[in-house]
């Protein structure tokens, strides 16, 4: 498995950059890569992912989510084998801090050269500066879901 972990600070309320991650059919807009994410109900999402040219097509499951804390996921099936957790820390009033943790398992020679050169890492770092800018020029998120998804075995 290849672990990552991007933190970006962003100039909005904590509440404001929790809302805005949750909603999920906008990650198209900050996350290069992310064609499409289909949310099929509270705890399920579908994702088009185009990366290198290769095309990957999984599900994924909310293992956890209570609001302006945290959001943790994990694949239910698909070609892309991951599980990860966005933390949301309050900077101060008006200011945040999301970190990104992101495990995955690569497949193939060119994923796994690609973890061992840590573009991996650099393509959650860039997503992650996306998303401060994205939110930060909107000043407010496109919508919201406050609820929790009680913690599931993982």
């Amino acid at each position: 498995m290849s672990t990552v972990i991007a933190s970006v600070d962003v100039r909005v309320p904590v509440r404001t950059a929790y809302n805005q991650w949750t909603q999920f059919e906008t990650f198209p807009q900050f996350m290069s890569g992310v064609e499409s994410v289909r949310q099929v109900d509270d705890r399920h999402l579908h994702w088009e992912t185009r990366v290198g040219g290769v095309h990957r097509a999984f599900d994924t499951e909310i293992i956890e989510q209570r609001p302006d804390d945290r959001i943790a996921w994990r694949s239910t099936d698909g070609d892309v084998k991951h599980s990860g957790v966005v933390l949301f820390s309050r900077v101060s009033d008006d200011a945040s801090r999301v970190t990104v943790h992101l495990s995955w398992e690569p497949k193939g020679v060119i994923e796994h050269t690609g973890s061992a050169l840590g573009l991996d890492r650099h393509r959650v770092r860039v997503d992650t500066d996306r998303f401060k800018e994205f939110i930060e020029e909107r000043g407010s998120e496109t919508g919201q879901w406050r609820g929790s998804v009680a913690s599931t075995d993982r």
